[in-house]
């Protein structure tokens, strides 16, 4: 009994006819599937020359080409969406969905971190500390020698980071001399009312314009800086330095900070989940189906399923680059055809994935930045309403 292995021409499709059984039970595949196998086979040459393939290798072409178009689709969908998706359900199947939104949750979470390190939000609590000043000395470790607010001597088991230190010297608002300055109680009474009494002589704001204070706080910042050792700190491995050295005559004797927790940090600083959306290979993408693919998409995988069947048959041609007849012999085509088909495929998924590139969120907004500048100057050369009395 001969096994005829040769292309017989149309035949019907049934489920159970490709490898995977991916699309076997969608209706327009079905419909699909020999008209494809058909055209395949004319393409190659049959009936005018032998195609040794049968249907059901062309059905795999098929499944396959359809199977390569959905993935290069989802590939590209993955890339475009991840970001966004980050942190979503991973059952949740986003195949030819509608995925739009911005990136803000991350950009929360970055900024979050942020917060914590410059002292203006975040989610790492804020602790508060001080150490004991004693003459003379300038160094002071806080990691051993720090005390929390009730009075207890801390001790750390990891690393701390400062954020603010209570330093700096007397504002300089507070040292004013007024010459302007009226001792009557009365006066001073009146603008205690008025709410300009915590802040500096009552009469400065009755005599003098607002740039005189000014310019006296800047005089008085200024002899501070040059004249004198300046109020200033700086802190290396978490052992605070103090300038000028405190002495007896120092009013302050403790120099209070805020610290949080290193590892308190790096804990409420990151999110880590199980079951969400992380990466490239947990975020879900399906088979497309093939019903829901527009024509433009099934034109693409016909001519890939050409490509692959072209392949196929060049790999079963060149296993026998000739066949012998009486007196002569016959040269099988097979590594043409192999060679043409990787050319075609490698076109076919260069062309989609250029394609898929157009259609990018990045691309997108460069062209609608392009469009809005070109409507921008165009308005610029309309003329302006006349209106006529």
């Amino acid at each position: 009994m001969s096994l005829n292995l040769k292309w017989p021409g149309s035949s019907s499709f049934s489920t159970g006819s490709t490898p995977f059984g991916i699309y076997d039970t969608d209706t327009s595949f079905q419909i699909d599937a020999p008209k494809t196998a058909d055209w395949c086979a004319k393409r190659l040459g049959y009936p005018i020359i032998d195609v040794e393939l049968t249907p059901a290798s062309l059905f795999a072409c098929f499944e396959e080409a359809t199977s390569e178009y959905g993935a290069q689709v989802n590939q590209f969908n993955i890339r475009n969406n991840l970001d966004i998706l980050k942190g979503r359900n991973t059952g949740t199947n986003y195949t030819q969905k509608l995925v739009e939104g911005g990136n803000l949750p991350t950009l929360f979470r970055i900024s979050q971190a942020y917060g914590t390190a410059v002292g203006v939000g975040g989610n790492v609590d804020n602790r508060k500390a001080y150490v004991q000043l004693t003459s003379s000395v300038q160094v002071y470790d806080l990691m051993n020698g720090a005390y929390d607010e009730s009075g207890s001597l801390l001790s750390f088991t990891g690393s701390i980071d400062v954020t603010k230190v209570y330093y700096e010297a007397v504002p300089a608002i507070t040292r004013f001399f007024d010459p302007y300055s009226v001792g009557a109680q009365g006066t001073l009474n009146l603008m205690s009312e008025l709410g300009f009494g915590n802040y500096s002589p009552a009469s400065q704001f009755l005599m003098m314009p607002l740039y005189e204070d000014v310019l006296r706080m800047q005089a008085i910042e200024f002899n501070d800086a040059i004249r004198k050792s300046a109020f200033t700190f700086n802190i290396v491995n978490n052992k605070l330095s103090i300038f000028p050295a405190p002495s007896k005559l120092t009013p302050v004797r403790k120099i209070w900070f805020d610290y949080t927790l290193r590892d308190d940090f790096e804990q409420n600083s990151m999110i880590v989940k199980d079951n969400v959306v992380s990466d490239y290979s947990n975020i879900q993408y399906d088979f497309i189906q093939y019903v829901k693919i527009n024509e433009v998409g099934k034109q693409w995988i016909r001519k890939y399923t050409l490509a692959l069947a072209k392949e196929l048959l060049g790999a079963i041609r060149e296993k026998y680059s000739t066949i012998p007849i009486p007196d002569s012999e016959v040269s099988l085509d097979g590594a043409a055809l192999r060679s043409e088909a990787q050319i075609e495929k490698d076109e076919l998924i260069k062309q989609l994935r250029e394609n898929l590139e157009e259609l990018s969120r990045k691309t997108q907004f460069e062209n609608k930045k392009i469009e809005s500048e070109y409507t921008q100057e165009m308005l610029r050369k309309v003329p302006l309403k006349l209106y006529v009395g």
